[in-house]
């Protein structure tokens, strides 16, 4: 049996003729940019997650950077996040001459420790940016209550999560600003490089849809210093297919996860998903010993995995200057060698999965 990891194709065969359809009518169009879909998919967007202003652009790394534009983060400014993610976290904040502080993860959810963060707040610090690493947010209630604290704003990488939710609201609404990717292995994904900016706040919006366009306020006439950060009319033509859809996908990953969750044993971690939570699932990560040898194992078997992350931020070599060590963030550094994500996507069956269980078994 060979398993799919994120099964694309079987997603894009499911909604051929409309995708087929939306794609040909932007061709039949030739309005390629900013054409009549981007704004459609943007009232359907601020329709599903119940923010005010939800702002389509170029993906979701360049979604974090005109987050950071709009609150006018400088250079020397402090952002906190987590060295546990992937590099556009904290390589967005790194291009705004700004300097990422690291604070190390909980050990159950693989997201920042919110005890953690006040520790690390100076006079320079400007911002909090969360992760809702693998799709499930952050300890919310907590960080939002040393942001408000200590007068810092909230910016949420979202880039994994869409659609999961924190006390019933979309983690697409909990920050000041927050952002998310539509990368086509995402849990809503297009067909190449897409994201989008969320935030309630009008004077944000407003900035953020003039810097995505070089920073126009009217056509060749620049108030801001921007850049070219528009997502493309075909794919929003294609997520404007897939948004329909998209909850019960969720709830489909859900039940993947579950039954996961109910047939591995106690030799492989399934992650924790806490009670106030709803995970989007967009990778289902488990703590593993021996990991190179159960990937080589499950590799023979026809079963696909894959590591996020091998090493965390604070000893990548970009990073240097930092002037971060091993052993500063031992729970990441710890996370790094265990964790492996097993296939996760809303078609997968019983049968695959209950497969997928019986050679870790096999192999542990």
């Amino acid at each position: 049996m060979n398993i799919d990891f994120a099964n694309l194709q079987l997603q894009y065969q499911k909604y051929k003729v409309d995708i087929d359809a939306n794609i040909q009518a932007v061709l039949n169009k030739s309005n390629y940019i900013m054409g009549e879909e981007v704004y459609e998919l943007e009232r359907v967007l601020e329709g599903f997650t119940g923010a005010k202003h939800a702002i389509t652009c170029s993906s979701g790394t360049d979604a974090l950077l005109l987050a950071m534009m709009a609150m006018d983060i400088q250079p020397n400014d402090e952002i906190i996040t987590t060295p546990f993610t992937f590099i556009a976290t904290a390589e967005t904040i790194a291009l705004m001459k700004a300097k990422p502080v690291f604070v190390d993860i909980e050990p159950d959810t693989f997201n920042i420790d919110a005890n953690l963060i006040e520790a690390a707040i100076t006079d320079k610090t400007k911002a909090i940016m969360p992760v809702s690493l693998y799709g499930q947010p952050a300890d919310m209630d907590a960080i939002r209550a040393i942001a408000d604290k200590h007068n810092l704003k909230v910016i949420i990488d979202g880039a994994q999560s869409f659609g999961s939710t924190y006390n019933g609201k979309t983690d697409s609404n909990l920050g000041d600003i927050s952002t998310t990717s539509f990368f086509p292995a995402k849990p809503l994904g297009c067909y190449g490089d897409g994201g989008a900016v969320f935030t309630n706040n009008d004077e944000y919006a407003k900035i953020i849809k003039m810097m995505r366009v070089h920073g126009q306020n009217q056509q060749y006439y620049h108030k801001y210093i921007g850049m070219g950060g528009r997502l493309d009319t075909i794919q929003a033509a294609i997520l404007l297919v897939k948004l329909p859809h998209y909850k019960e996908e969720l709830l489909a990953r859900g039940r993947v996860a579950k039954l996961y969750t109910n047939l591995l044993t106690s030799k492989v971690k399934a992650p924790i998903i806490k009670s106030n939570r709803f995970s989007a699932w967009a990778q289902f990560t488990v703590k593993v010993d021996n990991r190179d040898t159960l990937q080589a194992g499950l590799k023979g078997d026809g079963i696909p995995t894959a590591v996020y992350y091998p090493m965390p931020l604070h000893l990548q070599e970009c990073f240097q200057y930092l002037n971060y060590k091993q052993g500063d963030f031992p729970i990441s550094e710890k996370a790094s060698n265990e964790v492996m994500s097993l296939p996760m996507n809303s078609f997968l069956t019983n049968e695959q999965v209950d497969y997928v269980v019986s050679r870790i078994q096999e192999n542990t």
